[in-house]
């Protein structure tokens, strides 16, 4: 059986994927789901990386999974554990020294035009659904935006990412040009928006579950 640390994203929540989680139970294995600490003033990527640790307890074959702006974490994590396996999906590929805020603008991101929040998130999620992960979001106040990512290189576990057909936040054109960029790597494809965790769950626990 292997473990699955699903990291949320900015702004986020261990509910994000309480679709996704019982999924992959169906399928065999664990998951812990852990709300990072971003509601702390003084929470930075080490108190990120100790959070899910500590969700861990000593689970031993572990495969992590980013969601978003839990790339920065996510990686860590794997390089902490020597991971089984480290998945972006719809995830932010850090590089060696560059804070989560400088990132955006060092791939080149576009912010969508035109869209409120909904529109670029959740699209194809039930509207309830939806709304439901917004009243459960929260204010990201932590300190790890300034925050260099601590690593000489990416780590060196298997590594894949998962972008979404249906992502208007981070659209799939983008998506594939970084991971060329940063890892080298095609990446593969899911359906659904920036949330299909969501939308979406058995299908990415499919496809979390065959990179097993």
């Amino acid at each position: 059986m292997t473990t699955f640390a699903l990291i949320h994203g900015g702004g986020g929540s261990g509910w994000d994927f309480h679709l996704l989680g019982p999924e992959l139970e169906s399928r065999g294995h664990g998951f812990v789901a852990p709300d990072l600490p971003i509601t702390d003033p003084s929470a930075g990527l080490s108190a990120f990386v100790d959070t899910v640790l500590a969700a861990l307890g000593d689970a031993s074959d572990v495969a992590v999974v980013g969601h978003s702006y839990g790339g920065f974490t996510a990686s860590l994590v794997a390089a902490k554990l020597r991971a089984r396996l480290l998945v972006y999906l719809a995830g932010m590929i850090p590089a060696p020294g560059e804070p989560p805020g400088q990132w955006w603008s060092a791939t080149g991101f576009s912010s969508p035009e035109g869209l409120s929040e909904t529109e670029q998130f959740f699209n194809g999620v039930p509207p309830a659904l939806a709304e439901e992960c917004q009243a459960h979001g929260r204010d990201q106040v932590s300190k790890e935006w300034d925050e260099p990512w601590p690593l000489p290189a990416h780590p060196d576990v298997p590594t894949r990412v998962l972008l979404c057909r249906d992502d208007r936040f981070f659209t799939p054109d983008f998506q594939r040009r970084v991971a060329r960029e940063r890892l080298g790597i095609e990446p593969d494809e899911v359906d659904g928006p920036h949330c299909a965790p969501l939308s979406h769950p058995a299908q990415i626990a499919d496809r979390l579950v065959g990179y097993l």
